[in-house]
Order: structure tokens, then C-alpha cells, then sequence
């Protein structure tokens, strides 16, 4: 990320109110280089899956990096890495289509 990851998650959890969904800081990291993590809960089907920045070659993407759907398996992953990265950033979006809002290249995700 070129910006700052707290000006980065504002931006981020700013695009998703103007769209009428819901976004929160489930938890906040280091405010210049914590990495990020979006978890994306739709609200029709009731799936979460989670989306990580990732480099691929010298290309910055995000892919998501656990395959499981269950919010429960979701939020262990989650616990494990924020214990591995205390820097780590946490944004829970909730959308009707399960829309993660990212501008960012998006790695095609299986079974979506």
C-alpha cells in the first residue's frame, strides 16, 4: 500500500457507507505499515470469506488466503494471525451481495 494503512481502512470503510453497507474497525493496528485484513459478511446467503494483500511477482493483490466459508473457522484464522502480526488491521464489511469494495486488483475467488 502507498498510503498510510489508517488512511488506507478510512478510505476503504468510507466507500462501503457511501454504498449503504456497513463497515467497522473490528480492530486497529499500527496506523503506517500494519497489513490489512477484510473480512466480508453477505447478508443473503450468510457466507464470510476474508481477503488479504498479497504480492504476486512485483504486483500488489489481494487473494483470500482461507478457503472455508464458516465465520467461526473465519475468526480462529483471524485470532492466529493477529497473534502472529500485532500490527494487523481488521475491517468486517456487511453487504446484501457480499461485495468487498476493494479497488484493488482481486484474485478471481473460487465458488463466488
Amino acid at each position: 500500500m502507498l498510503l498510510s494503512s489508517d488512511l488506507w481502512v478510512s478510505a476503504l470503510t468510507r466507500r462501503v457507507e457511501q454504498a449503504g453497507s456497513f463497515a467497522y474497525i473490528a480492530r486497529r493496528g499500527d496506523k503506517s505499515f500494519g497489513a490489512v485484513l477484510v473480512k466480508v459478511l453477505n447478508l443473503k446467503t450468510r457466507e464470510t470469506y476474508v481477503l488479504r494483500e498479497a504480492q504476486k511477482g512485483e504486483e500488489s493483490v489481494w487473494m483470500q488466503p482461507v478457503e472455508t466459508k464458516d465465520e467461526a473457522d473465519l475468526d480462529a484464522w483471524i485470532a492466529r494471525q493477529v497473534r502472529y502480526d500485532p500490527d494487523i488491521w481488521v475491517v468486517e464489511i456487511e453487504d446484501a451481495e457480499g461485495r468487498h469494495f476493494l479497488t484493488e486488483t482481486v484474485e478471481d475467488m473460487m465458488n463466488r
